[in-house]
C-alpha cells in the first residue's frame, strides 16, 4: 500500500505516468465535481449540509427509488433540484486539461465514472467513450418500467429518453417539487430519472449497458498497451470506481484529499482534483 504524499517528486511522477500511457483511462467519483461548486454527500453530515430537510436521513434512503412510489413530490423534489443544479453548474476548468491529456494519448482514452452529473459530456468528451455507471440524471424512464411489458409493443417509443425538455420547479424550504410531474411517453404514468438508486430493481440499465459494451471493446484494443488510470475523488462508500481503475490499469494515480492509499506501486496525491490537475499540467509532457 503507498502511503499518501503530496510533492513536487509525486506531482512530477504523475506528470511522466501520464506522458509515457499509451492510453488513459479517467475514473471519477463524486470528489472531482466538488471544485465546480457541487455538493459531496460524504457522509450523513454532508449530506444534510446540501439538504437540510432531510436531516435525520440518510443518502441511501433518500435517493431509493421508493419514494417515487410513495411520495412523488418529494423524490421529484430532490432529483429535480439535483437536475437544475447540475444543469447551472459550469464543469470546473480541470475538465478542459484532462480532456487534452486524453485525447493526446496515442490509444485514446475512455472515462468510467459513478457520477450522473453528465460533466464529462459537458466538457466536450466524445460520448462514446464515457461510461456512467450508475447512469445520468440527464435521461429518465418510466417509474414502472413499462417497457418491460411484452404484452405492448413499444417498438416506436424509447425506453430511455433525453431528460431535456423536463423542468422542475422545487420549493427549497421542503425539497419538494410545486410544477407538473413528468410522465411516461410511452404509458402516461410517471417518469423518473434514469440513475440507479439505492435498492432500485426498477432501473432500466440498457444505456449504460450500452455503454458499457463499448468501454469492453476499448479495453481489448489496449491490452497489450500501458494503461495508466488518473482517479479523482472516488472513495472507499461506494467503491466501484477505485476497483474498476485498481484492475485495469497498469499504473493507478488516485486523488483524494482523504482516502488517496493505493496498491503497490501506485501514485498518491492526498489533495483535490482541481489542484492536482493544475499541478501536473505545467509538468506534462515533461521537459
Amino acid at each position: 500500500m503507498t502511503v499518501p504524499v503530496k510533492t513536487d517528486e509525486t506531482f512530477e511522477q504523475a506528470a511522466h505516468a501520464i506522458a509515457e500511457a499509451d492510453a488513459l483511462l479517467i475514473g471519477a467519483g463524486a470528489g472531482l465535481g466538488v471544485d465546480s461548486g457541487l455538493p459531496d454527500f460524504r457522509g450523513n453530515d454532508g449530506f444534510w449540509k446540501a439538504y437540510p430537510p432531510f436531516r435525520g436521513m440518510s443518502f441511501a434512503s433518500v435517493s431509493n427509488p421508493i419514494w417515487f412510489r410513495d411520495d412523488p413530490a418529494q423524490a421529484w423534489g430532490f432529483f429535480g433540484h439535483r437536475l437544475n443544479l447540475y444543469r447551472d453548474t459550469p464543469p470546473h476548468a480541470g475538465f478542459q486539461i484532462l480532456r487534452r491529456w486524453a485525447e493526446s494519448r496515442p490509444s485514446g482514452y475512455f472515462v468510467f465514472t459513478s457520477n450522473v452529473d453528465g460533466h464529462f459530456a459537458r466538457a466536450g468528451f466524445e460520448e462514446g467513450r464515457i461510461l456512467e455507471c450508475h447512469g445520468s440524471i440527464h435521461f429518465a424512464q418510466c417509474v414502472r418500467g413499462c417497457s418491460r411489458d411484452s404484452a405492448v409493443a413499444w417498438d416506436s417509443v424509447p425506453s430511455i429518453w433525453p431528460a431535456d425538455d423536463i423542468q422542475i420547479e422545487v420549493d427549497i424550504t421542503s425539497v419538494r417539487a410545486t410544477s407538473p410531474l413528468p410522465t411516461c411517453p410511452r404509458c402516461g404514468g410517471l417518469a423518473r430519472p434514469n440513475v440507479l438508486m439505492f435498492g432500485d430493481s426498477d432501473w432500466i440499465s440498457d444505456r449504460t449497458s450500452d455503454q458499457e459494451e463499448r468501454y469492453l471493446r476499448w479495453l481489448k484494443t489496449v491490452a497489450r498497451k500501458r494503461v495508466v488510470a488518473v482517479e479523482f475523488g472516488a472513495g472507499l462508500a461506494i467503491p466501484t470506481v477505485r476497483y474498476e481503475c485498481e484492475r485495469r490499469a497498469d499504473l493507478l494515480i488516485r486523488v483524494n484529499p482523504r482516502e488517496s492509499e493505493t496498491p503497490r506501486g501506485g501514485i498518491s496525491l492526498a489533495c483535490g482534483a482541481l489542484e492536482a490537475i493544475q499541478r501536473i499540467d505545467p509538468l506534462w509532457p515533461p521537459t
